[in-house]
């Protein structure tokens, strides 16, 4: 299997655990175990344990970046299934910086082709995600996970003390305003 279709079945994998975290209240649903049996995969993909850890580890800010972006719709009347195909996205838009931002819309309007719980869950999902995408000023090439993440921590839970998986040095000025450096980003495929 090509890294592209491990990816997206990574990504089909965590959708399905969210959806019955998010069903059965039980937060073991991504557990490798609950994996090996329900979609015998073993090894479990790794891209799907990160996945669900990071939507464990973020979910306040996910949630809160959602429930921004929608207008006239609470988290709570979301189906259940829209609301999981989000979760993983944003996530991956946030804390994964080898998928560019376009690719984790355009892969999540593809899962809620195929596990969408309305006629519209692909437009809805589109729409969400390119909100916070635009509101968050995530779609701009350059922009790395660790300042996706800290974008959307400041606009969102200032609070919030975790920290993304790669970290930035800064330089501070005399003027006070750091200058933040990252690791160049790698040129090839960008179909992830």
């Amino acid at each position: 299997m090509s890294g592209r279709h491990e990816r997206r079945r990574a990504r089909e994998i965590a959708v399905q655990l969210l959806y019955e975290e998010d069903i059965t209240g039980d937060p073991s649903a991504g557990s490798s175990e609950n994996v090996s049996v329900i979609f015998d995969e073993n090894p479990v993909p790794a891209y799907t344990k990160k996945l669900i850890a990071d939507v464990a580890d973020h979910k306040n800010v996910i949630d809160q970046l959602i429930s921004d972006a929608s207008e006239n719709w609470s988290l709570d009347r979301m189906p259940v299934v829209d609301r999981a195909i989000m979760r993983m996205a944003v996530s991956e838009m946030l804390y994964e910086d080898s998928v560019p931002v376009s690719v984790c819309i355009n892969e999540a309007v593809e899962l809620a082709k195929q596990f969408g719980g309305e006629d519209e869950s692909p437009q809805f999902t589109n729409g969400i995600l390119g909100n916070i995408a635009r509101r968050e000023k995530l779609d701009s090439p350059k922009t790395s996970s660790v300042d996706k993440a800290q974008k959307a921590r400041v606009s969102v839970t200032p609070e919030v003390t975790s920290e993304p998986k790669k970290v930035a040095q800064t330089d501070q000025t005399q003027t006070g305003q750091g200058n933040s450096q990252t690791a160049p980003e790698l040129s090839g495929d960008n179909d992830v």
